[in-house]
């Protein structure tokens, strides 16, 4: 026994003494991590057309029927165009003096001619265009309130003012008791009775769908169940960005890409109601209208807009009034236009909103335009060499 216990702490102090001599592995070197390099900023947008770049192109070729209607807008255009500030950068007033001098004397035989001859055919940065379709629709609508017409249709609010907001941006709003500009109401809150009570009502709706698609294409008829009348035209808006909830669908993967169109999007949301008023809400931007008594629906430049020839533009990128020649791959919208509207949605360089007037047909090709293609913007001759020159001129 005594020699077992001997050899057991001969075994352990062997075994302590290797331990002690044995040294820890050295530290394994950091893994070096890859850092990957800050992404280039991109660039800020074009602030205009002027900043975006106007290249000289071709003319096309026009049929007369196309230009004579072109012609009668562009002239309709014109008191504007010589005394409004483009705020494209491209033109000023006097630039379209002569031009609309010559546009009412022109001989509506030669119209293509006219168009050909006497203008700048340009395109603004790289052209390539996209074109949506609006019309003038119709709902059913009356102006007292009766059983079965629940949907108030607003006119302008006093309150809805133009104020500096903390930030010290200027934009619609309205003034809180403490003497704050804020944000104006949004769709929700006005659709929860924000303005109710006030006699802002101009006209009762049926459907709170149709007047919300009625809102987005700006203007339309209200048809009283006695066959009557009332035209609405677009008079302002509550200062809220616009939000478009076709793309939204399509997003969501709701809708399939291309066909989130006018039809598919009300057929969703009639389909499931308590959703579709969610959706609607989504888009805060609320329009208030004025009732129209004559010609109309009326444009941006407060003059009646043409089916088939009126397309809506920023008017950071296109000179309210100048001609517009789109090249889409949806033919019907071809040809030669006029900027005379502007739109919530329709902002930046070669982003146009055609009108198609009213009626079945305006409201099908309407609904579905999407087109892809390219745009021409028609400004007076001799616009872009003086464009060039100030560029060309050394900065002080």
């Amino acid at each position: 026994m005594r020699l077992l216990a001997r050899a057991l702490a001969l075994a352990a102090a062997l075994t302590l003494a290797a331990c002690a001599g044995r040294q820890p592995p050295p530290p394994r070197p950091p893994v070096p991590v890859e850092v990957p390099p800050p992404p280039t900023p991109l660039p800020p947008p074009p602030a205009n057309a002027a900043a975006a770049g106007v290249a000289l192109a071709p003319a096309a070729i026009l049929s007369e029927d196309q230009a004579r209607r072109a012609l009668a807008a562009f002239t309709t255009s014109c008191p504007s165009l010589v005394r409004r500030e483009d705020k494209s950068g491209l033109t000023t007033p006097a630039d379209w003096q002569v031009l609309c001098a010559h546009a009412a004397l022109a001989n509506m035989a030669s119209a293509a001619a006219f168009f050909r001859d006497r203008f700048d055919w340009v395109r603004v940065g790289e052209g390539e265009a996209f074109a949506t379709g609006y019309y003038e629709p119709e709902i059913a609508g009356v102006r007292t309130r009766q059983p079965g017409f629940d949907v108030p249709v607003y006119g302008t609010p006093p309150d809805l003012v133009r104020c500096t907001k903390a930030d010290g941006t200027t934009g619609r709003g309205r003034v809180d008791e403490s003497g704050a500009c804020v944000l104006y109401f949004t769709r929700a809150e006005i659709e929860d009775g924000a303005l109710a009570g006030k006699g802002l009502e101009i006209a009762w709706a049926a459907d709170p769908v149709d007047l919300f698609f009625l809102q987005i294409q700006g203007s339309g008829r209200l048809r009283a169940p006695d066959g009557s009348i009332l035209r609405i035209g677009y008079d302002n808006q509550n200062g809220r960005d616009y939000v478009a909830i076709g793309r939204l669908l399509r997003e969501r993967g709701i809708l399939p890409p291309g066909g989130a169109n006018m039809a598919a999007i009300t057929a969703w949301m009639r389909a499931q109601p308590d959703r579709g008023r969610s959706l609607m809400r989504e888009n805060p931007s609320y329009i208030f209208f004025r009732e129209l008594t004559g010609p109309g629906p009326l444009g941006a430049l407060n003059l009646p807009v043409t089916p088939r020839v009126t397309v809506a533009a920023d008017p950071l990128f296109v000179p309210l009034g100048a001609p517009v020649f789109l090249d889409l791959d949806r033919n019907e919208a071809d040809g030669l236009w006029v900027a005379q509207d502007t739109g919530g949605a329709i902002k930046g360089a070669n982003r146009f909103d055609t009108f198609w007037g009213a009626g079945s047909d305006a409201e099908r090709i309407a609904g579905g335009m999407a087109g892809n293609g390219t745009a021409l913007i028609l400004l007076p001759k001799g616009a872009v060499a003086r464009i060039e020159a100030a560029r060309a001129r050394p900065v002080p």
